[in-house]
Parts: C-alpha cells; structure tokens; sequence
C-alpha cells in the first residue's frame, strides 16, 4: 500500500539527515513546468530543479535519449572511450570557440566541476609555468562555488562555511564590487596568485551581476600577472542567461570555465572547458572521476544542447527573461518590501528588504514554486520551454505574497 504524503515526509525525518530544509510536500512526477506531490497536488515550477532542467520534466526527447542509452550502456569508466562522452566534448569545445584549443574534463557536479579547475590551476602553475609559489586563489565576497571543503573554502558566505574550520589556507575572499567605480579586488591580484574565481552571475548570493566594465579590468589584471581566470558557470551556463554562457554578455573569455546544473537536463553531470594550454596541466593519471562522463549522462546532456540549438531557446530564454523583468518591476513600486529586480535571462530575483523565505512559502500555498538566493532574494529560475501565460501566473502569485 502506497504512503500518504504526510507518512512520506515522517519517515524521511526519521531516515534521512536534516541538513536540507524541504518544503512540506513530496512531488511525484512532472511534464513541462508543472509538477504533482503525492497528494494530488498541482505545482506551476518556476525553479526548475535551481536552474538545473532547462527542458522542464519529462521532455520527450530527453526521455527518449535517456530510455534509449540506459538500453544500451550505462557506465564502462573512464579506462575506456566513451562514444557519447566524445561527441559531448565536440558539442561544448565547439560552443565554447572563444577559448584557444579548448578541451573538457567531465565530473558529477558543479562542486567537482570547480574543484576541478581549482586542481588545473595549480597543476599548470606548478608543472607548466613552474611556479610552486603561486599557490592563493581568490574567491568573491557573497560567492558560492559548492559544498566540498576546498569550495566552501572559496565561497564568500559565512553560513556555508560555519563549523567546518580549520579551512583551507591558501583560499582568500576579495569584495565584489559596488559599482562601475570599485575595482578593490583588482589590488589582491599580484604574480603570486595562482587563480581567480568568479560567477558571471553571483546565483546563490542573491542574483547579482557585477558591472561589466569589472570583468573586462579583471581579465586585463590577470593577464598581466599571469594569473588564470576562471568563470564559475554552474548556474549560468547552457543558455540560463540567454546565451550558450554567461561570459560572453561581457566581453571577455576565461581560462578555464566550469559547468553543472542545465547541463544534463537535471541528470548529474559536471565538466569544465579549458584552454588548451592549460588543459596540459592534466597529464596522465593527475585528475580523475570513476563516474565522470558516463554515457547515460553524456547522451542527456549531448539532447539538451541539440534541442537547444533546435528550438531556438536561446531567443526564447531571451524573450522570456525580459518578459519577466518587466513584470517584477512595477513590484518595487508597489510593495514596500520589494527593493531591486536583478539578473539575465531566466535567471531572475526580486531583492527584498528581509528574509524572502516566507515570501516563497506563500506563494507555493498558491500552486507555485520558487526559490530563495542569498535569503532576502526570491529567485525565478524556470525551464526554458515556460508560456508567457506561466511567467504571468507566477508573478501574480508573488504580488499577492507581499500583499499579504
């Protein structure tokens, strides 16, 4: 006999770790953008999984490919080659042209994908350039860059980072910058720094977008010193900003650029893309990932950006991202609570003056279901196959939040 919603999420009490804090349902399935719990119940999903199913559930293509290939061959390992691992890599090297002879390394998630290529840095300083003393990496103020201990090491917010001291040393935070004006972070950048970590996009920081003239004195800077750039892209990567990545909204082109979330259609896959000069600082046997690359999610990921490219979604995730901006504005107007609307593409946040988690608790009372960044921040990060009509409803749901 099948357990009630209300069992379900009893039992998970008593068996699973408390270290996430669930909204109270239990969701079952999902087509397109709208998901069911247990119960019933029906969701419109403005948060796609935080940014991680660009086609939204249950796309047919992607289930196909996903039916198709489990099928056929699941996981072999990295001692062999893997046919959908190397058309993968061909789809992102060609996609990623700005960078010189780019090459991909493949991983589970977008904490590996930047460990990663914090671990390329190094190695291409210490093997290649032959600089053991370049050993700091610099992080942002209000980053995130994931959960392992040498990521929370270089993400900028206390609350990840609390009890899990001492952490790592050689991981220093620089203040992301105010305005057009503050280039303070480009001081702590000298010939002994190994690396720069930057988001295009600060996603869990509160959707903040650095002024663009920053990132252009920062590539300037690291070119200078020698110091490799790296463009932390788990969150806005695969089009979520309406472009293939969110470094070219500036100008510039990192070193080294990682990728998670959108990329598998919310199966797990990481990877990073790296010029191929530094990309010779993997030989063999220096970096390695058991699971990394494996067909199932290489053939997932190899759909999503084919049905990318096929349905045009880029312009789609364009349209629609400035469909939704227009609509949050007139929020500021009108609620007291609502301050600014930030971000690209259909990576969105309405900024409020306090804690935005009930906020969001309401509106999913009303059938809608969003996300919290950087705690003051409600964050829109819906599949790329959303209606005008579902962005619409979403906002309304909202409005009627900080109404009441």
């Amino acid at each position: 006999m099948s357990k009630s919603q209300e069992e379900l999420i009893e039992l998970a009490q008593r068996v699973l770790t408390h270290n996430y804090k669930q909204q109270p349902i239990v969701l079952r399935r999902g087509a397109a953008c709208t998901v069911w719990d247990v119960a019933g119940n029906q969701y419109l999903d403005l948060t796609g999984g935080i940014a991680a199913c660009p086609l939204g559930h249950a796309h047919p293509a992607l289930t196909a490919a996903i039916a198709k290939q489990a099928g056929e061959l699941i996981h072999v390992s990295n001692l062999f080659y893997v046919e959908a691992q190397i058309l993968l890599a061909d789809a992102l090297v060609k996609r990623a042209h700005l960078l010189a002879e780019p090459r991909v390394f493949f991983c589970n998630s977008g904490a590996e994908a930047n460990e990663a290529a914090i671990k390329l840095a190094k190695r291409y300083q210490t093997t290649i350039m032959g600089r053991a003393d370049r050993i700091q990496v610099l992080s942002f103020e209000g980053s995130f860059h994931g959960r392992s201990i040498a990521t929370v090491a270089l993400t900028g917010q206390e609350k990840y980072r609390s009890g899990f001291g001492p952490l790592i040393e050689w991981a220093r935070f620089v203040p992301f910058p105010e305005d057009e004006n503050d280039m303070r972070a480009l001081d702590a950048i000298t010939d002994k720094t190994c690396a720069v970590l930057i988001e295009p996009i600060q996603a869990e920081g509160g959707i903040r977008v650095p002024p663009p003239d920053f990132f252009k004195a920062l590539r300037q800077r690291c070119n200078d010193t020698g110091t490799v750039l790296i463009f932390d892209e788990v969150q806005t990567g695969v089009g979520r900003t309406g472009k293939m990545f969110g470094y070219e909204h500036e100008g510039v082109t990192p070193d080294i650029l990682s990728l998670a979330k959108g990329l598998g259609g919310g199966v797990p896959i990481g990877a990073i893309i790296a010029s191929g000069a530094l990309a010779e600082g993997f030989a063999p046997g220096s970096h390695a990932s058991t699971f990394g690359g494996n067909p199932l999610a290489c053939a997932a990921a190899l759909t999503v950006l084919e049905t990318i490219d096929r349905d045009r979604l880029l312009e789609r995730v364009t349209l629609a991202g400035e469909r939704l901006a227009s609509a949050l504005a007139p929020l500021v107007k009108k609620h007291a609570r609502a301050k600014e609307v930030r971000g690209r593409g259909l990576l969105r946040g309405l900024a409020l003056d306090g804690d935005a988690a009930p906020v969001v608790a309401k509106v999913r009372e009303a059938g809608v279901l969003l996300s919290v960044a950087g705690g003051t921040v409600v964050r829109f990060a819906p599949p790329f196959v959303v209606t005008d009509a579902e962005l619409d409803r979403g906002v309304a749901a909202l409005d009627a939040a900080l109404a009441n």
